[in-house]
């Protein structure tokens, strides 16, 4: 299991902000370690990661490096921020149903494709026993379901669910299929599948609102 540094890990965002006011040159030089950091965790995972290996890549001394993040900690957590999506469109198709396929179809697509399916399970590992790591997966996780969520809540609205459904375990089990696909038996995630979720979990919720009538 990868191993995080030991400290605190907590990036001074504000001293940032207010480095990169006062010299454009800071802002792009930690913009350059940032993404070289997120380039090595694809690579390599976090038990690969080293400062020397970022310092090299990115062209930027170790010292400048370790000016703005007191430990390789600090530094990941600071880079997989990035990958917390915020604000993102919730699509509306008129049906709770369509409004799953969608959301589900796109994060099938991510699980595929996008940078931080690659780098999550390093996290994962390491939040098992770091708790600023912890909490970084937390808020990762929080913006995977927050579409399903908001899809949920609309459907609450229009009285498609009852307003007493526990939308926190139906986000769980609409997602977890596919972080299963993606990261365990690494099956395809194809529209079948997406399919065979969005119509198992519908149907569950039915069958839970004809009992309680």
């Amino acid at each position: 299991m990868a191993k995080a540094s030991r400290g605190s890990s907590r990036p001074s965002h504000q001293g940032a902000a207010d480095d990169a006011a006062l010299d454009p040159r800071i802002r792009v030089s930690r913009e350059r370690v940032l993404t070289t950091t997120l380039d090595l965790l694809t690579e390599s995972g976090l038990g690969g990661l080293t400062i020397d290996d970022v310092s090299r890549r990115s062209g930027v001394a170790k010292t400048t490096i370790y000016r703005h993040w007191p430990n390789r900690s600090a530094l990941v957590i600071d880079a997989c921020s990035r990958m917390i999506e915020e604000d993102v469109a919730v699509p509306d198709t008129g049906s709770l149903e369509g409004d799953l396929r969608a959301i589900l179809t796109n994060i099938a697509g991510l699980l595929e494709t996008a940078r931080w399916s690659s780098v999550l399970p390093s996290i994962v590992d390491v939040a098992e026993h770091d708790p600023e790591f912890a909490d970084l997966h937390r808020r990762i996780q929080r913006g995977h379901a927050a579409p399903v969520r908001a899809a949920l809540d609309r459907a609450a609205r229009r009285k498609e669910i009852a307003p007493t459904t526990d939308r926190d375990a139906v986000a769980g089990a609409l997602l977890g299929p596919l972080f299963y696909r993606r990261w365990f038996s690494r099956e395809p995630i194809d529209p079948g599948f997406v399919e065979l979720i969005v119509h198992g979990t519908i149907a569950g919720l039915d069958m839970v609102h004809v009992r309680r009538k």
